[in-house]
């Protein structure tokens, strides 16, 4: 091999951001960080619970709400233009009155 083309090794630890567990390994990077691992993850774990660390769900909740939203004011729009227009009342019965 080669001298000096080969990256830097440490030993260093992987964290768990969520658990906090921690892994001793060894990497070109110091200090590595995971936001999900194998103890954490719903898959692995089987519970069904969300790990939201970076507002993801917020987001798409507001943004599925805003986008219902506007659905409902375009169907509310389309049933008001569909709606029949209101009758007039006859001229001849407006001028003569009603006939019994």
């Amino acid at each position: 091999m080669k001298k000096g083309i080969h990256p830097k090794t440490y030993q260093t630890q992987i964290v768990c951001t969520t658990c906090g567990t921690v892994w001793p390994v060894v990497g070109t990077r110091e200090g590595m960080r995971v936001d999900v691992c194998s103890r954490c993850h719903p898959f692995y774990t089987g519970e069904q619970r969300i790990v939201d660390t970076a507002g993801q769900v917020d987001r798409f909740m507001r943004r599925l709400r805003t986008s219902q939203d506007q659905q409902a004011e375009i169907a509310r729009r389309r049933a008001e233009r569909e709606k029949p227009a209101p009758k007039k009342p006859s001229l001849l019965k407006e001028i003569y009155g009603e006939e019994e």
